[in-house]
Parts: structure tokens; sequence; C-alpha cells
């Protein structure tokens, strides 16, 4: 009885791993090329929806920004 619920347990949770789908919360980040005149505002607006502000931030942390200042070729992950 015991080895029947085992197996149908192991079953299920092999199928579940095997279809389950990622949130991609640690998943792989989007990397992003600043162009000339670009802000961060813009490529916040560009790429998130909401709070442009809040996206701005979470830019700066993702790339240990100091401030909002970016250049032109300089690459940023997007959390």
């Amino acid at each position: 009885m015991f080895v029947r619920i085992f197996l149908i347990v192991g079953i299920t949770v092999l199928v579940w791993s095997a279809v389950a789908r990622s949130t991609q919360a640690h998943g792989a980040k989007q990397v992003v090329t600043v162009r000339p005149n670009d802000t961060l505002w813009a490529i916040a607006e560009r790429h998130y929806g909401g709070d442009v502000r809040d996206a701005i931030w979470r830019i700066e942390q993702a790339n240990h920004l100091p401030g909002a200042d970016v250049h032109a070729g300089q690459r940023l992950v997007l959390p």
C-alpha cells in the first residue's frame, strides 16, 4: 500500500517538475544598450509599465548606478 502511494507521489512530482514553467523571477535578465540621447526615464518607459520612477530605481539598483546618468553604448541589465 505504501509503495503504491510512494510511486504515485513520485510520478506526480516528476511530471510536475517536467511541465512546471518558470516565473523567471531569477531567470535571465534582459540587457539593453543605451542609445544616443537615451535617459533612464526613456528606457524605463520603453520596457516597463506602471510607475516609471519605480522602474528607474530598480534599474539603478540592478546596475549599481550612483544616479540616473547614463551614456551611449553603456549596457544595462533590466531586472
